[in-house]
């Protein structure tokens, strides 16, 4: 075997920690996002809003009813990407790693155990929020996320007494206004969807309040924790498929070779692989309430292509009302948190 070339740092994909040594740089001055951070951000809003499009046309324009075999695919396709960069040593999988190793072992049995209780909460939130994008219209369905912020704030508070600044909970109670101004005139759409929506933003403030304690003491960095996820929620999500008979239903779904259903799978796939690594890496970053308020500044995004390209919410002034409060909420959230206050 021929012997190894140590890669350069500069080719290793960014990670959610700076070299040692070297200090982020803020956005501006006395502002207390860095330009890293501002990057994931950023990507985060992009990547969730193509992937909720994806998830929306497999779902509703084929028809395809088992939201968990999307999930099983979405972490398949992830396992295999880590996988093949790890080995071409694209990326590391621990922090401070320079290159990717030749060892056998990945990540050692004792940090995947270490990593369970993110691993466990990675799968309800995935679950969770698949099952959740079909019971709503996308425009209801971003509305009512936009409370997940809410939730994130009390689970931070409960697992390390963070505290909040009066603007910052000014800016969440707009959201949280808005968001009930927007629906008052659906809120008996669909129960079941509504419900299954709240279990969402449950399962997301847990997640993002677990990436915040354990990816910061697992000595893993981005790529490691979605490595674990992967390894853990895999098999389980396999076995619980196999067992309803969601498997044996799919290979049977009419669309199935159908390219448009393809292209649309594989498209949801890829997205949301970048959408956990862009997760892990707004959440280390900058915190977990920051990667809630991104997920509601891109529902502008995410509300206008929805209305356009599947309908559902015939227009409402109160519903744009509560939109548009909504987002000034998230504006003046991310305006207090550029400035540090």
């Amino acid at each position: 075997m021929a012997p190894s070339v140590p890669v350069s740092k500069g080719m290793l994909l960014p990670v959610s920690d700076s070299p040692r040594g070297a200090a982020d740089e803020s956005l501006f001055k006395g502002s207390a996002m860095t330009k890293r951070g501002a990057y994931a951000a950023l990507a985060y809003m992009s990547c969730a809003v193509l992937l909720v499009l994806f998830n929306k046309a497999a779902l509703s324009s084929y028809s395809f009813p088992f939201a968990n075999v999307i999930t099983l695919f979405q972490m398949i396709c992830s396992t295999a990407l880590l996988y093949a960069m790890k080995r071409w040593k694209i990326i590391s999988f621990t922090v401070g790693e320079p290159w990717a190793s030749d060892s056998g072992s990945l990540v050692p049995f004792r940090t995947i155990l270490q990593t369970l209780p993110l691993s466990l909460s990675y799968l309800l939130y995935m679950l969770a929020s698949m099952e959740s994008v079909r019971g709503v219209n996308v425009p209801m369905y971003t509305t009512l996320r936009r409370t997940t912020v809410v939730f994130t704030m009390t689970m931070e508070y409960l697992l390390t007494r963070q505290k909040y600044s009066f603007p910052i909970f000014g800016s969440v109670a707009l959201i949280v206004f808005g968001a009930f101004v927007a629906g008052a005139h659906d809120l008996s759409f669909d129960a079941y969807g509504y419900a299954i929506v709240f279990v969402a933003n449950i399962t997301t403030a847990i997640y993002l309040a677990t990436i915040a304690r354990v990816g910061k003491s697992s000595g893993l960095n981005s790529f490691g924790l979605m490595w674990c996820n992967g390894l853990v929620c895999g098999p389980i999500l396999l076995l619980w498929t196999f067992i309803r008979g969601d498997l044996q239903s799919t290979i049977n779904f009419p669309y199935l070779y159908s390219p448009g259903f393809q292209i649309v799978m594989l498209s949801s796939c890829i997205m949301a692989f970048f959408l956990n690594y862009s997760i892990f890496l707004n959440t280390t970053l900058n915190s977990a309430v920051t990667q809630t308020m991104c997920g509601n500044l891109k529902d502008l995004f995410t509300v206008g292509l929805g209305w356009i390209l599947f309908g559902g919410l015939p227009f409402d002034l109160l519903n744009v009302i509560g939109q548009v409060l909504g987002f000034l909420g998230s504006g003046l959230y991310a305006y207090c948190k550029l400035k540090g206050k």
